[in-house]
C-alpha cells in the first residue's frame, strides 16, 4: 500500500509527529476554544491557523533542504550528503516558533 514513497526513519517521524499535533490541537480546541490573536504574522490567526501556516512552513524547509542537500557536498566540501535530520529539527523549531508567536 506504501510502497511508491521512501519511507525512512525522519519521514516516518515526520508524519507521526503531523498525526499527533492534529490530535492534540483537536483534543485542546474542543476544551478550550481559540480566539483570533495578532503575532509576527501579517493576519490575526487561531492556533489551528497557525498550525497550518507552521505545517506548510515545516513542508517547505524540508522540501527545500532536499533541493539543495546535493549541492551541500560541493559548497561544504562534505564526504555524504547531509543527515535529513537537520531539516527536521530545523522545521520543528519553524513551527513551534509559528505556534507560539504568529
Amino acid at each position: 500500500m506504501f510502497d511508491w514513497m521512501a519511507w525512512t526513519l525522519p519521514v516516518a517521524v515526520f508524519f507521526i509527529c503531523i498525526v499527533l499535533m492534529l490530535a492534540t490541537m483537536t483534543v485542546w480546541e474542543l476544551r478550550s476554544p481559540t480566539l483570533s490573536r495578532k503575532g509576527f504574522l501579517p493576519i490575526a490567526t487561531t492556533r489551528g491557523d497557525r498550525l497550518f501556516i507552521g505545517l506548510l512552513s515545516a513542508a517547505y524547509v524540508n522540501l527545500a533542504f532536499v533541493a539543495v542537500s546535493e549541492k551541500m557536498i560541493v559548497w561544504f566540501s562534505l564526504e555524504a550528503e547531509p543527515s535529513i535530520w537537520f531539516s527536521f529539527v530545523a522545521s520543528m523549531l519553524l513551527l513551534v516558533l509559528i505556534m507560539r508567536k504568529g
